[in-house]
C-alpha cells in the first residue's frame, strides 16, 4: 500500500531529509510506468518543490530489473 502523499514528506521533514528517493515494486514484472505511476511521481515532485525537499528519483523494481525515472529523463 502506498503511503498517502503527505506521509512521505512528513517522514522526510521529521528526519531533516534534504531530498527523497521513492521506490515501489511491480509484482507483474512489467517495468514500464503506468499512467498512475507517472501522475503520482509528477504530483510528488510538485509537492517536493513546494516543501523544498526534492524527489531525486523514483524506482520501479521487479524481481529481475528496475526502472529509474531519472535515468529515463523524467523531469
Amino acid at each position: 500500500m502506498l503511503y498517502p502523499l503527505g506521509k512521505c514528506f512528513q517522514i522526510a521533514l521529521l528526519n531533516n531529509a534534504s531530498s527523497i528517493i521513492l521506490a515501489h515494486n511491480h509484482p507483474s514484472g512489467h517495468l514500464i510506468p503506468s499512467q498512475e505511476d507517472i501522475a503520482l511521481t509528477q504530483k510528488l515532485k510538485e509537492i517536493g518543490q513546494l516543501l523544498q525537499v526534492p524527489i531525486n528519483d523514483h524506482f520501479i523494481v521487479t524481481t529481475d530489473d528496475y526502472y529509474s525515472f531519472a535515468e529515463n529523463q523524467f523531469k
